[in-house]
């Protein structure tokens, strides 16, 4: 008798981008690379026991939150304010729960939070004070808003005040006036989200996406990490999505549900479904930036049109494997 349990794997983002202009030495690059490793290792350990996707996603994201290296959590860019607003959300392909946030300036994991909004209240998106004070309720740990910076963030922020313009991470020729990072994707023009997908012993997929947003935004602006349907999305039937990218664009094509639908009414593989997302419908509108994602069969995908994306995956009894550029 044949085993019909899919393989648990787990798959990670943490932002999609363009080559820096600056020599990245091994040391640099390595840095990524085992950063991402390390939460691979601790997402596919908590799978091979038995755990579910939604424990994984969140482990997952949690760990990028706490590592400068990514723009989430700790490390999380600044606002023209020099603010932090933080953005999660989570979802649970085995029901459609779905939990997000969006505003946060003083919760540690906002992926915690979003996490809490799914299974501790009535509702799907809080923002705000709202969603601050909820995070308080529910025991969650609190931080000074300075928690979130870094020196290497508020350099990025005195650089793209030094334009007098609202930089996106994507705007290239504004992007020129910058000073090269020390990074594998350049710090000014990469796409700063985190995000996991999983699939577990269970065959039950979940999603989950956090970011800082974009260095220099507007206070109050929400990209498309915390919608569901746009940069975060789970369904057993189809697949598990988190995007990193133009977040405008991902919300105009509601990213991350146009690929369930290819799949659940164009009858759609996941590659067909991603390729035709990341390849044509995002690129129609100036879309750039990728996704990964997994189907309920345990196939993978992790595209993107940009030249680079922060990425790895790991299926239980197999080696993790990371990459960063093509």
């Amino acid at each position: 008798m044949t085993n019909t349990k899919p393989m648990p794997v787990i798959a990670i983002h943490g932002g999609a981008g363009t080559l820096s202009r600056s020599h990245i030495s091994p040391e640099q690059e390595a840095a990524y690379h085992a950063a991402l490793d390390a939460i691979l290792r601790a997402g596919q350990l908590l799978l091979a026991d038995g755990g579910s996707a939604l424990d994984a996603v969140s482990l997952a994201v949690e760990m990028l939150e706490d590592c400068p290296l990514f723009n989430a959590g700790h490390g999380a860019v600044f606002t023209r304010d020099e603010t932090h607003e933080l953005d999660a959300a989570v979802m649970d392909g085995a029901n459609l729960r779905a939990g997000a946030v969006a505003g946060l300036s003083r919760v540690r994991h906002p992926v915690r939070a979003a996490r809490a909004v799914m299974e501790r209240s009535e509702h799907v998106f809080l923002v705000g004070a709202g969603a601050e004070n909820f995070a308080r309720e529910c025991g969650l740990e609190l931080v000074s808003p300075d928690y979130f910076s870094t020196e290497a963030r508020r350099e990025q922020l005195r650089l793209a005040q030094g334009t007098n313009t609202t930089v996106l991470d994507h705007d290239g020729a504004a992007a020129m006036v910058f000073k090269a990072p020390a990074a594998p994707l350049d710090e000014t023009r990469k796409f700063g989200t985190v995000g996991a997908v999983a699939l577990d012993v269970h065959g039950n997929l979940a999603a989950a996406t956090s970011t800082g947003g974009m260095t220099n935004k507007r206070p109050g602006r929400v990209g498309d990490a915390p919608l569901i349907g746009a940069g975060t999305y789970a369904d057993n039937r189809t697949a598990a999505v988190s995007c990193t990218g133009t977040g405008e664009m991902f919300i105009r094509v509601v990213a991350a549900y146009d690929v369930c639908a290819r799949m659940a009414y164009g009858g759609q593989s996941l590659q067909e479904a991603v390729h035709q997302l990341v390849n044509e419908s995002l690129p129609a509108i100036s879309g750039q930036g990728g996704l990964i994602a997994v189907d309920a069969k345990g196939n993978l995908s992790l595209s993107f049109n940009s030249e680079g994306m922060y990425r790895g995956h790991a299926r239980v009894g197999e080696e993790p494997h990371t990459a960063i550029f093509r």
